[in-house]
């Protein structure tokens, strides 16, 4: 399973956002940040607003920020809300199937129970997690500047 540019961005926002802390972050910095288009990042947003994921505040200085904390944000509900589908054979979709073996298939079973413990593992992990992994993110992402190195005392 590949998760599409639309989920790595929208975490990576989400992530941004989180290391910006109580401030509005606004796209274009974000965009500057990862090297993405400010399009791109707009199309991302929507679904994320939607959700409530992520909130926007309109006007001249505006921008957007996390609703809630980090801490209570999963993988989970990012890519449930950023993936158009999780079909990973022909027998999860809808309509009709040409296998001749769909109702009595191991695969689809298998396919399943592999596809939940991939959602379990999403739901073990939050935006803040993500954030803490990294000390420096703020510094990575042009948020602060670099720590400055103390020198030993002589």
């Amino acid at each position: 399973m590949r998760l599409t540019k639309q989920t790595n961005y929208a975490v990576r926002m989400l992530m941004y956002c989180a290391a910006n802390g109580d401030k509005l972050s606004r796209i274009p910095e974000i965009a500057r940040a990862y090297g993405v288009s400010e399009l791109f990042l707009f199309k991302i947003l929507q679904p994320l607003t939607k959700a409530g994921i992520i909130q926007t505040v309109r006007g001249r200085n505006g921008g957007v920020r996390l609703p809630k904390p980090a801490s209570e944000i999963t993988l989970f509900d990012v890519v449930r809300v950023t993936e158009d589908s999780f079909a990973m054979a022909e027998c999860f979709e809808a309509g009709e199937v040409e296998c001749p073996l769909v109702d009595s298939c191991g695969l689809n079973a298998a396919l399943r129970k592999a596809l939940n413990a991939f959602f379990d593992v999403l739901q073990q992990y939050t935006i803040d997690d993500l954030v803490k992994a990294r000390p420096q993110i703020g510094f990575l992402l042009g948020l602060e500047i670099a720590p400055i190195a103390q020198q030993p005392a002589a």
